[in-house]
């Protein structure tokens, strides 16, 4: 495969949006933060942090999130940082196709017979279909299709409605239309991080020969709640190849958990289960819109195997966090491995 460079003008376009949304208070509070945990100097922390953002398309978050304070300049460019997530996802993703992905009823339709569970999509006048729904599936989850992070999704129970067609007119009210049988997660899973659907991210590449290469894997953890998103408390940690955790869980603001809180479970000895089923149903995924070619995906293990949740065209990062890990280098070799950049 031809090696192929990224474009500096989206360099220049990243450094632009970034010194226009400038926070000082923010990143200053976010810097002495890091300077603390990590026995630095904060001005020196400050103008680092400052630096790798202008120079070496590092965010603020990634900055903190994943320990650049205390990595070598060699180690840091192992990292797969979010500016250059985003440039990935712009550069590899027909911008035609990307409509499939970010509006979640789009997404069933195209991706129907992977998400083994019911859904429903509701309009005026399906009240009544909405009702046995809910009679079938007594706990389901309404998500509002186009949104992210975790944002416009709740837990609903059937035996707390009293009129179904109020509820269904309330529900499209709030754009709470897309309607889904609850998962019910493996065993092992609800033993870790109970009462949520804990979702597996697999990021995956579409390679030029149309083969699907797994760049990176992380493992989200719930607390209870209705998503397992930072959002709602939740944290991950990043999986080797093999679906074992490379250590301690962690969250977007660099909070380190050993255990899950809620139940005392070490997160360092994760092992995800049925990861050779996890992998045959990624690599047949992957393939159904091969024009978006780097995707994060979500799925849930689920006693008779993997389910998927949705797919990310803007995969994010969920990178290794040396401090949780005791690993001091990031998945970018194996992003260039198959991208060919």
């Amino acid at each position: 495969m031809a090696s192929r460079g990224l474009s500096p003008l989206h360099r220049i376009q990243v450094l632009f949006e970034r010194a226009r949304g400038f926070d000082y208070a923010s990143v200053t509070g976010r810097a002495r933060e890091t300077a603390r945990i990590h026995d630095k100097s904060y001005p020196l922390v400050l103008a680092d942090m400052l630096w790798s953002a202008a120079r070496h398309r590092v965010g603020f978050n990634d900055y903190i999130e994943f320990d650049f304070a205390i990595l070598t300049r060699a180690e840091r460019a192992t990292w797969v940082t979010s500016p250059l997530a985003l440039e990935l996802s712009n550069r590899y993703d027909d911008p035609a196709q990307v409509h499939r992905f970010q509006d979640k009823i789009a997404f069933n339709k195209d991706f129907d017979r992977f998400l083994r569970r019911e859904w429903l999509a509701l309009e005026d006048g399906n009240a009544a279909e909405f009702e046995a729904f809910a009679e079938r599936h007594p706990v389901f989850i309404a998500k509002v299709p186009v949104s992210k992070s975790g944002a416009g999704v709740r837990r609903y129970h059937a035996a707390d409605v009293e009129d179904w067609a109020a509820f269904h007119a309330a529900l499209i009210a709030k754009g709470e239309v897309l309607i889904e049988e609850q998962i019910v997660q493996h065993a092992d899973l609800e033993a870790i991080a109970p009462g949520t659907a804990n979702t597996t991210r697999v990021t995956t590449f579409v390679t030029d020969d149309g083969n699907v290469a797994i760049v990176n894997m992380a493992q989200k953890f719930g607390r209870g709640q209705v998503s397992d998103q930072a959002s709602f408390g939740g944290f991950y940690t990043a999986l080797h190849e093999d679906g074992r955790a490379m250590g301690m869980g962690y969250n977007t603001s660099g909070a380190l958990f050993e255990t899950h809180p809620e139940t005392g479970y070490r997160i360092a000895d994760f092992q995800l289960p049925m990861m050779a089923e996890v992998v045959d149903l990624i690599t047949q995924v992957a393939l159904v819109i091969p024009e978006v070619r780097y995707v994060g995906w979500d799925v849930v293990v689920t006693a008779d195997g993997p389910v998927l949740v949705e797919g990310n065209w803007g995969a994010g990062v969920f990178e290794n966090k040396p401090t949780a890990s005791g690993i001091r280098h990031g998945h970018l070799p194996r992003y260039r491995a198959a991208m060919g950049f």
